[in-house]
Parts: structure tokens; C-alpha cells; sequence
């Protein structure tokens, strides 16, 4: 994170971290899911709408009263990363304008460039759960806010909460797809779909892995 989201105490940044990975959030979700008091969430929340980091709404879920439920301002969300995104177009549409080949040699070279490294990170990594857990920590420290689940026996779901160059996939599909060519080559012993995609309108980009080979 940039310096802005470092200066707020680790209780705020605990709660602006669970509504990026969810989208939206009851208080007491909140609560539950960053260990925070009842009392203590509300006061949390009160400042930070404050500040103008978090929006609530009024949703009705059955019966009875509508209930606040809270969600990232648009200045909130702009404090993850963006690897400003408009310089990075600007460029990129000069290459593409001079040599739509090279446009694509960049971001298989990137895709190289990230792909050499976690390979190198992979070589002690024993079994295929290391690796998967190895994989994911790379995404979560490129920015991605990731973070992985086991769903049954060699089956997982890796989910990154943020976009890290969303301002350059909004505008070149080829971030997506060199994204979803790296995890496949990273792991090769397993197949790997995208389940949900940021760009199609989820709050996150998810990817089913399956194991495919076992030792």
C-alpha cells in the first residue's frame, strides 16, 4: 500500500482490507471479521465516513428494517495500488501505434519476467499446497491483495481482491490474459480457470486451481 493507507492505525486499515475483499459489509460483519468490538467498529466506521473512505447504504435482506451496509468510498479505493495506470496507457499507445508486435512482446516479457521469478521461488517448495500458497503470497505482495482457500482434496480458489494495473486492463486485454498465462505456467501440474474477472463487474478477479498431477 502507499504511504496514505500506511498512516491509518492498523484497526482502520484491518477494516478498509475486509470491505476491498468483499464488496460490501454489515457492522457487525466488520466486527466479526476484524476482531473488533461491536462499540469499537461503529466509532471506527463513524470516522471513517468522516474522513470520506467509507459510503453506506440501506439494503433490505428479508423481513424487517432495512439495514447500513458499508462499502469503499472511491477515494478509498484509490489508495491500492494502480501502478499509475495513465502514464502507463500513454506509452503503451505509443508502442501500439508503432509496432502492435512489440505491444505484445511487453507483456509477454513481463509475463516471463514474473514467471522466472516465482519458478525460482518454487524450487525447494515440495508439494503442490506449498506452491500454491508460494503463488499466491507473490500476487498479495505485487499488490493484488490476494489470498487462497482450499476447497476440497488438490482443489483451491485464488482471489485477488485488488487490481494492480486495472487502469491498464480496462484498456488492454492483454493484461488479463498474460495474468491468467503466468498462473498457468507457474503451476503446471494443475489446470487454472478464471472464475470471476473484475473487468466483467465483480469486486474481484478469482481463479479455480485444480491439480492435475500427483506425484
Amino acid at each position: 500500500m502507499n504511504a496514505s493507507f500506511n498512516t491509518l492505525s492498523e484497526g482502520r486499515r484491518n477494516i478498509l482490507n475486509a470491505l476491498k475483499k468483499r464488496g460490501e459489509l454489515r457492522a457487525d460483519q466488520l466486527a466479526e471479521s476484524t476482531g473488533i468490538t461491536a462499540s469499537g467498529i461503529r466509532q471506527q466506521l463513524n470516522a471513517l465516513q468522516a474522513d470520506g473512505l467509507v459510503t453506506h447504504l440501506e439494503k433490505r435482506e428479508g423481513r424487517g428494517r432495512p439495514k447500513h451496509v458499508y462499502k469503499l468510498s472511491a477515494a478509498a479505493d484509490a489508495l491500492y495500488p494502480r501502478m499509475y495506470s495513465e502514464l502507463t496507457n500513454e506509452l503503451l499507445d505509443y508502442v501500439r501505434e508503432d509496432d502492435p508486435d512489440m505491444l505484445e512482446n511487453i507483456f509477454k516479457r513481463r509475463m516471463q519476467r514474473r514467471l522466472k521469478n516465482a519458478q525460482a521461488r518454487f524450487e525447494k517448495l515440495k508439494t503442490f499446497d506449498a506452491k500454491v500458497a508460494a503463488l499466491t503470497k507473490i500476487l498479495d505482495e505485487d499488490g493484488y491483495l490476494a489470498d487462497f482457500q482450499k476447497i476440497s482434496d488438490g482443489n483451491y480458489l485464488i482471489t485477488e481482491h485488488n487490481c494492480a494495473v486495472i487502469g491498464v486492463a480496462l484498456q488492454y486485454g492483454q493484461a488479463c490474459s498474460s495474468e491468467l498465462e503466468f498462473l498457468r505456467l507457474a503451476l503446471p501440474d494443475a489446470s487454472i480457470e478464471r472464475v470471476a474477472h473484475m473487468i466483467a463487474g465483480a469486486h474481484m478477479c478469482a481463479y479455480s486451481v485444480q491439480q492435475t498431477k500427483r506425484k
